[in-house]
């Protein structure tokens, strides 16, 4: 099927010569309307049988694919869980996001991304597909938006292809089946390009506050990197829309408008609720929420100066994060869950701006590419340069873009395939991805050694048939476009499918076989090499000079200089192998993931559990969270995450203790270290002098209730 750039969706009168394609007719007085069932069944009148079919048999594939063997990740990140079993069990937790229902501390982010979680554990019950489905549905839900915005303007098959490299990119694979914010930032990113597109073709403004909204809301799930493509979307719409400059500047306006109450609205009851009678705002250190915004949360991941933070970046572009560069999504940590398709794209996008470049001012054609080829670059800049902590599976919101791009610059160059440069361009990107996919086969050279030889030798075949293509009978020319994509997907697929066939755990986790990523880890892992040893799920790279450390405890209690590890079946430090209920981990918690909870502590701590605001405390958000998750009661996360943050403060701490509300200090957990943990340290030390201690298998408490002296 021949797609017809820059002319009329469906719905759309004939544009006037040299003007803006008119917007969407609605069907005449007493004319019938298709029911939406039909509509969905059969999709647009104009594309072929096939088509719809198609559609939905890859969205109910990519569904399957997420969905199978969901559990094996148990809780996931025991941090985000714990929040989410909070705000099943109260509504002022599930509001601001506590760590746990007694509301001592929130997470160190928003809470809508903890939402469609707590609602999904309110009706079904706390259990791993419980947290986890949401997640897969909104990556399948993201997937039908970035066809639905590839289809708009170019072909059936160029959305299709948009929906497999997105389902089959490995980060996206293990993002969207995991309790992070990201699944749902990256669906909210992808609506709002979607809807940018929209307000390009016909000028409405509805379509413009949709997308305010979409991204107001998603300063929600992750605050400041919503804002990331907000520059390529609102240049792009002022640019090419096609109403009078004057009112696209005040649509920009409503625009910004919606943005603002979409995402501030929650931030205004925050910052003017009384201190006192809410949780206190994990992360910062002043227990604001617009500090934990603009610092720790967002300059301070650009210039890596994240007060409470365990490291940032360094000189020279290293840090305890990696190295910057503009390589840095090619590089050993992060390519393999996200680079498969990256050069290919640069090169599609770059040849469907070169296509587009004669077009009129209000190309819908040109624009789709800009939206979606703009944030692309955006964003890839920003995670390229960025100082302060950065993950390998923040890439995942690369992805909705990436596939975008893929799809819209195949497609166009297909359809141009007569032309020589088109059909030698649509080559050159399948040989870019080929030989790229070799380079990051062969990086885990003993993970399946034939398959970077079958997309080398297939990806060059499919090209030398691609330049012909053109001249070519029509079949020839699909097969080595068939042959073509296969030898894209290929890697990214086999790392997909490794992705899938094992749990993932703890706070840094990456995509693919072992070895794809060296400064995160998967459950059941090894740590990566000259990395401080994660105890529960991976290892952290050491900064320059630094050797790898193994966490050992300070005279307070927890670890101090290194995160604790401890020896899997195989002999690696790490591991965060789902155990008993669904509890990762094992011994204390660490920053990683949380602690497994043996029998004897669960019984200890169930006993009187009523009585008590929160049955335990612990230093770190992850040792606390771990024992949150094995009791279903409360347990105070003193410090935060890191256990860095001032809070709570030692004297809150000991009126606390004075009124009975705590029942039990949980010694370990936490980093240890920081601008603040002098906090922590205070109240563990204050525990360990006044407090009976009770050792239960290799766990140590201290009873709360029965003092040692004075």
């Amino acid at each position: 099927m021949t797609t017809h750039y820059d002319q009329p969706t469906a719905g759309q009168a004939s544009p006037a010569p040299g003007g803006p394609p008119p917007a969407a007719t609605a069907p005449e007085a007493g004319e019938p309307r298709e029911p939406a069932a039909r509509r969905m069944r059969r999709g647009r009148p104009e594309d072929p049988r096939w088509v719809r079919p198609a559609f939905l048999g890859l969205l109910a594939a990519t569904l399957l694919l997420y969905l199978y063997n969901l559990s094996a990740s148990g809780y996931a990140n025991s941090f985000y869980s714990a929040a989410v079993q909070a705000g099943s069990e109260s509504w002022k937790a599930f509001f601001f996001g506590s760590l746990d229902a007694g509301n001592a501390i929130t997470v160190d982010k928003p809470p809508a991304s903890l939402w469609p979680m707590e609602l999904s554990v309110r009706i079904f019950g706390l259990h791993s597909w419980a947290i986890l489905a949401p997640e897969v549905l909104m990556g399948v839900a993201t997937v039908a938006v970035v066809y639905a915005g590839v289809r708009r303007r170019f072909s059936p098959a160029a959305g299709l292809m948009a929906c497999a490299v997105l389902a089959l990119t490995p980060v996206a694979a293990l993002m969207f089946r995991f309790n992070n914010p990201d699944a749902m930032l990256a669906l909210l990113m992808s609506v709002a390009c979607y809807l940018v597109v929209r307000a390009v073709e016909d000028g409405r403004t509805k379509w413009l506050v949709w997308a305010g909204v979409a991204i107001g809301f998603a300063f929600l799930a992750k605050t400041l990197q919503a804002f990331l493509i907000l520059p390529p979307l609102a240049i792009v719409y002022a640019v090419c829309a096609p109403v009078p400059l004057k009112k696209r500047f005040g649509q920009l306006a409503a625009a910004t408008l919606a943005l603002v109450v979409s995402g501030g609205w929650w931030v205004a009851v925050v910052e003017l609720w009384p201190a006192s009678s809410r949780p206190y705002v994990g992360g910062s250190q002043n227990n604001s929420f617009l500090e934990l915004t603009f610092g720790y949360n967002g300059l301070g991941r650009l210039n890596g100066e994240e007060t409470g933070s365990v490291g940032g970046g360094g000189a020279g572009g290293t840090g305890m994060w990696g190295e910057t560069g503009w390589d840095r999504m090619f590089d050993s940590e992060v390519g393999g869950q996200i680079s498969w398709l990256l050069p290919a794209a640069l090169i599609l996008l770059a040849a469907g701006l070169v296509a587009t470049r004669r077009s009129k001012r209000t190309s819908a054609t040109r624009a789709s590419f800009l939206v979606w080829g703009g944030s692309l670059l955006t964003t890839m800049v920003v995670f390229s340069f960025m100082a302060g902590i950065f993950h390998q599976y923040y890439t995942v919101a690369l992805a909705p873009y990436l596939a975008a791009v893929t799809g819209m610059g195949a497609g166009l160059l297909w359809e141009r395939r007569r032309e020589p440069w088109a059909s030698i361009t649509l080559a050159a990107s399948v040989v870019a991805a080929a030989a790229w996919g070799y380079v990051l086969l062969n990086r885990t050279s003993d993970y399946l050694p034939w398959l970077k030889w079958l997309v080398l030798i297939g990806g060059l075949a499919a090209a030398l048939g691609l330049i012909f293509a053109g001249r070519l009978p029509r079949r020839p020319a699909l097969g080595a476009a068939a042959v073509g994509l296969v030898a894209a997907l290929a890697g990214p697929a086999a790392y997909t499918l490794s992705t899938l066939q094992q749990g993932h755990t703890g706070s840094i986790v990456t995509a693919g076989p072992a070895g794809a990523g060296v400064m995160g880890g998967r459950g059941g892992g090894p740590g990566g090499p000259g990395g401080i040893r994660g105890g529960f799920g991976g290892a952290m790279p050491a900064r320059p000079g630094q050797q790898g450390q193994q966490g050992q405890r300070n005279g307070n209690g927890f670890p101090g200089g290194g995160m604790p590890g401890r020896q899997n079946g195989n002999g690696f430090p790490g591991g965060g192998g789902r155990t008993g209920a669904g509890v990762m981990g094992g011994g204390a918690g660490g920053l990683l993931n949380g602690a497994r909870v043996s029998a004897e502590a669960k019984k200890l701590l169930a006993t009187g559990a009523s009585e008590y605001t929160w049955v335990a405390a612990s230093i770190g958000s992850q040792n606390a969270a771990g024992y949150q998750l094995a009791t279903g009661d409360p347990v105070m996360a003193i410090g935060g995450f890191n256990g860095t943050d001032p809070s709570p403060t030692p004297a809150r701490f000991k009126k606390y203790v004075e009124e009975g509300r705590i029942h039990y200090f949980i010694a370990g957990g936490g980093m240890g270290g920081g601008a603040n943990s002098g906090t922590s340290s205070s109240i563990s030390s204050w525990v360990q002098s006044n407090f009976k201690k009770v050792t239960v298998g290799s766990a140590t408490f201290y009873d709360l209730t029965q003092k040692t002296s004075g």
